[in-house]
């Protein structure tokens, strides 16, 4: 049974990375994120398997423990989901501006969001 941590090898390091992953197609958006996808450039088979990047701007969420709280909800969903998605590179962006609310409402938001978004690329 696969350990259920979001290893180093599940995750986006280098920009270039990064950047090959937001130059491939939008497949979400919604009131705080985007999601978009890349193939990633991984041998087949051997430790194919989708990996994340996020980008959660300050501009958009100034305090830190607001965006440190928001990294922590999508990579625990993507954690969840990891292997049922397919083995593509995703960049979770926020675009849009937090409002202020409470931390748990903002986790509680965020959450309900990234989950839908990750269901509808299962699907």
């Amino acid at each position: 049974m696969p350990r259920s941590t979001l290893p180093p090898e599940a995750r986006l390091h280098r920009p270039s990375e990064f950047a090959a992953a937001l130059k491939g197609r939008r497949l979400a958006r919604g009131a705080l994120f985007i999601v978009t996808s890349a193939p990633n450039d991984l041998p087949p088979g051997q430790n194919a398997c989708a990996r994340l990047g996020l980008i959660i701007a300050k501009r958009f969420a100034a305090h830190a423990s607001t965006r440190n709280a928001i990294k922590r909800v999508i990579r625990e969903a993507f954690r969840h989901r990891r292997l049922a998605l397919p083995a593509k590179d995703y960049v979770v962006r926020l675009h849009s501006k937090v409002t202020p609310a409470t931390l748990t409402s903002l986790k509680r938001l965020a959450r309900a969001e990234v989950d839908a978004h990750f269901e509808r690329i299962t699907r």
